[in-house]
């Protein structure tokens, strides 16, 4: 049995060399085990940004074995491998390296979508994607004072290990601001020109509120529409494991008791009077 250690949780380059110098050897995915040996001096101070990404290898780009066997590893493969890698579930580094195993014996491999492997690739890639969209979506900053200069602070907690992929997100749509986002096992901060990465943290180092949370709250509730509400869909978009970490989920319930009646409200209220347009007109010379 061959133990492979990895750097860190999103170690993809420490995967993927590994992955080749084991499938070059000859050893079968139930011949490798995988296990992940972080150290906080590592997430911290390491190459952070290496836990995101993954080299676009071209297929056959692999360096050869000595009896001149090639590792192939197609671009599907490589773009799953990328999303798959975030994913939180242990067996993820196993999981890659049987399905890059078999490609190298099963041609088309990545095009049986109904193969249980691939299957199980392309849902976990897809619940990684979902991860960063709610992030993107749901992330609440609050604003603080510290040492003398506005700092935003957000409390968010991602199912899968997607902090540093969605970095750039972030720091793209908020440049200019002194921004935190903690999450319980790690958090980023940028001070407007770099990013650093952060331990986990708890959401009691968050502020109670700010000065724009009374106005956010006061415009979630005057768009509230009772009379579009649509329990299923809304609960789908917006899950209720996220409201605790949402300023205008304290509304929700309140909002929805009161939707029937409101509704019936609007019904009853008689119609409005159309105002009269006047249309001016210019008269023409004889």
């Amino acid at each position: 049995m061959e133990t492979v250690y990895l750097q860190h949780e999103t170690d993809m380059h420490g995967w993927r060399d590994a992955a080749r110098r084991l499938i070059l050897a000859g050893l079968a995915p139930h011949d490798v085990h995988w296990c992940v040996r972080p150290t906080e001096e590592s997430i911290v101070q390491g190459d952070i940004f290496a836990m995101a990404t993954v080299e676009s290898v071209p297929e056959t780009q692999a360096p050869p074995a000595k009896d001149g066997q090639r590792l192939m590893v197609s671009r599907q493969f490589v773009e799953l491998a990328r999303m798959v890698i975030l994913h939180a579930a242990t067996e993820r580094f196993g999981l890659l390296y049987r399905v890059l195993w078999r490609c190298q014996r099963e041609r088309g491999l990545m095009r049986l979508t109904g193969d249980a492997d691939v299957a199980r690739l392309h849902a976990m890639a897809k619940a990684v994607g979902r991860d960063k969209h709610k992030m993107k979506a749901f992330v609440r900053f609050r604003e603080t004072v510290v040492e003398g200069r506005p700092r935003y602070l957000a409390w968010f907690e991602p199912e899968h290990h997607i902090m540093a992929a969605i970095a750039p997100f972030f720091i793209g749509r908020f440049t200019s601001m002194d921004w935190t986002i903690m999450s319980p096992r790690m958090g980023m901060h940028w001070d407007g020109k770099a990013l650093q990465f952060l331990p986990g943290g708890m959401p009691e180092a968050l502020p109670e509120e700010d000065a724009s949370e009374a106005l956010w709250l006061s415009y979630y509730r005057h768009i509230f529409n009772p009379a579009r509400l649509k329990l299923k869909a809304m609960q789908k978009e917006m899950p209720k494991k996220y409201w605790h970490n949402l300023p205008e989920a304290e509304l929700i319930e309140e909002l929805i008791a009161e939707a029937g009646a409101r509704t019936q409200a609007m019904l009853e209220r008689p119609p409005e009077a159309p105002r009269r347009k006047i249309v001016g007109y210019k008269r023409k010379s004889d």
